[in-house]
């Protein structure tokens, strides 16, 4: 490239490289410098180096909203992949009314999460769920508190969140077996290859890509799931998520220090994940298909 090329290109991509820097650069630097200080407001801040990431390891709180982060991302995104493959699958098929199928399945992802939260604090409410009437009938004195049992609420948090997102995972691999060649389907079935045969020897292969960016996405948001958990248990039953715990540090109890220090290492979790997935992605990229040539 010559130098005036290459000076043009600079000054094309120096609005963006400063609204990176203003967005997203500075506020993370920020955060980072303030995780560093002991800070409860009203001007009482002093420097605590590590202190603070070393309280967050002692403090039982923390460990079991970790827990219980690590639990969600570890459920809920699998599941969502399974449910996701197979509706996509469902909606890629040549049914007569497909459209409307995409459109119905699809219904979950444009409710905002907000929304989708209260419905289902409804549906498991303790006292007049629509979960409990389905089940007892109107004998309050059977009704089950989900949302106060630990293993209950965590499955009832865990389902809401599959509800709502599967739709999203459906639409990325949905787009991935569009991209697929139907030649190949057909050689394979010129050769013989059954359903299964054609689905684990083209399919799977050719939407790996498609498969590890619906990961990738899914990962980073259940990482940082917070609005769901608000408004269904509020952190109760064993339900508090990092997310949680650090917004109930900055907000309710006003120790900066120790909440931001908790939003730095979602941050350097979701780093670490989307580091291993890139990787992943890249080599799958570069994966040879089913024909021998490079995806």
């Amino acid at each position: 490239m010559s130098r005036p090329a290459a000076r043009q290109a600079a000054l094309l991509l120096a609005p963006a490289v400063v609204l990176l820097v203003v967005l997203a650069v500075v506020p993370i630097a920020g955060a980072m410098w303030t995780s560093l200080h002991h800070d409860v407001g009203l001007g009482d801040r002093r420097f605590a180096g590590l202190a603070n990431y070393a309280g967050l390891v002692a403090d039982p709180a923390v460990r079991g909203a970790l827990v219980f982060t690590l639990m969600f991302v570890a459920v809920s995104v699998p599941a969502e992949l399974a449910l996701g493959l197979a509706m996509a699958v469902l909606m890629h098929c040549g049914l007569a009314a497909r459209g409307w199928l995409r459109a119905l399945l699809l219904v979950p992802w444009a409710i905002p999460t907000v929304v989708s939260s209260w419905m289902w604090l409804y549906i498991f409410d303790g006292d007049r769920g629509l979960l409990n009437y389905l089940l007892f009938g109107a004998g309050t004195q059977d009704y089950v508190t989900f949302l106060r049992h630990t293993g209950l609420a965590r499955l009832a948090v865990i389902v809401a969140d599959v509800w709502k997102t599967t739709p999203f995972v459906a639409l990325i691999l949905l787009a991935g077996l569009q991209s697929i060649p139907r030649d190949l389907y057909e050689a394979a079935r010129v050769d013989g290859a059954g359903a299964l045969r054609r689905f684990a020897s083209i399919t799977l292969p050719l939407l790996r890509p498609a498969i590890l960016v619906a990961l990738l996405f899914r990962t980073i948001d259940a990482f940082r799931v917070f609005d769901l958990v608000y408004v269904m248990t509020s952190g109760r039953a064993g339900t508090g998520v990092l997310q949680f715990v650090g917004y109930q540090r900055l907000i309710n109890e006003s120790d900066y220090g120790s909440g931001t220090a908790i939003a730095v290492s979602v941050f350097a979790l979701i780093a670490i994940v989307s580091i291993a997935y890139v990787r992943f992605v890249g080599a799958a990229l570069v994966a040879p298909d089913a024909g021998g040539r490079r995806a």
